[in-house]
């Protein structure tokens, strides 16, 4: 692990999702299973859930504690990784009612967070690299960043929101639910200061107090702003091929192939 990490990281997972798009489900839509792990005896095989990855490449990049938070209901969360002692780092959860989009549920958790560099992740999404938050972690020290990207080979799908970039990796523009046929990048992964936190936070109330409400906002949307805003936003290539999103039906076929075959 390195040691050029601003501060001690806290991971920041929301959990807030009706999981429409694959329901219904027999259970949270971050506790699907998709592969195997070995159990502690260093033998026997476990079913292994979607989420759990995610929290692996998080303690491998040395997060001090990670924080779920939840939409009520969806208890089998807390009760399937409790204090986190399967993984070795500490886990809490906070929860929340109704939510108009993730920014609003990451937002439950600036009284716990504000003064942390965070490094944010979708519970239900799947990538290869082990290292990925360490690489986010190291550039955003060297960089003095607000806020840093994992990128991913964009799928020509509205779903994967388009990054623009420079040649140094800054961040341009981020344009949300792009239809582009152009190949390019997406975004998966982040992680950031408690200066994005701050600008998260004022967005989220700006938004909150508007009389009419559009279309529900995304993590993306608040990238943008932050960027239109002038904060530095910089990215690192995580890998040329896109990510899984376990949360559509495709992609959730595909996953489970990839954890039967032992390729995730």
């Amino acid at each position: 692990m390195s040691g050029m990490m601003p501060r001690a990281a806290i991971g920041l997972i929301p959990a807030a999702g009706l999981a429409n798009r694959i329901a219904p489900l027999p259970c949270s839509k971050e506790l699907y299973p998709v592969g195997f792990r070995i159990d502690e005896t260093g033998n026997a095989k476990r079913p292994k859930v979607v989420s759990h990855y995610l929290l692996e490449k998080m303690r491998l990049a040395g997060v001090s504690r990670i924080y779920f938070i939840l939409r009520t209901g969806k208890w089998d969360i807390p009760g399937y990784y409790g204090d986190g002692s399967m993984l070795n780092v500490p886990v809490a959860y906070l929860s929340l009612g109704s939510t108009w989009g993730v920014p609003f549920t990451l937002d439950h958790a600036y009284p716990f967070v504000r003064h942390s560099t965070i490094a944010f992740g979708f519970p239900d999404i799947l990538f290869r690299s082990n290292d990925a938050f360490e690489k986010l972690m190291d550039l955003q020290s060297k960089d003095e960043a607000e806020a840093v990207l994992g990128l991913f080979g964009r799928k020509c799908d509205p779903k994967y929101d388009a990054v623009d970039v420079d040649d140094d990796g800054r961040v341009k523009n981020v344009i949300i639910g792009s239809s582009s046929q152009v190949a390019g990048y997406s975004w998966a992964i982040a992680t950031w200061s408690p200066v994005f936190t701050e600008f998260l936070h004022t967005y989220v109330e700006d938004q909150r107090r508007l009389a009419a409400r559009g279309s529900e906002l995304s993590v993306g949307h608040v990238i943008k702003a932050s960027v239109e805003a002038g904060l530095r936003v910089q990215s690192i290539v995580i890998s040329e091929d896109p990510y899984l999103d376990i949360g559509t039906p495709d992609d959730l076929e595909l996953a489970m192939q990839l954890g039967v075959s032992g390729q995730l």
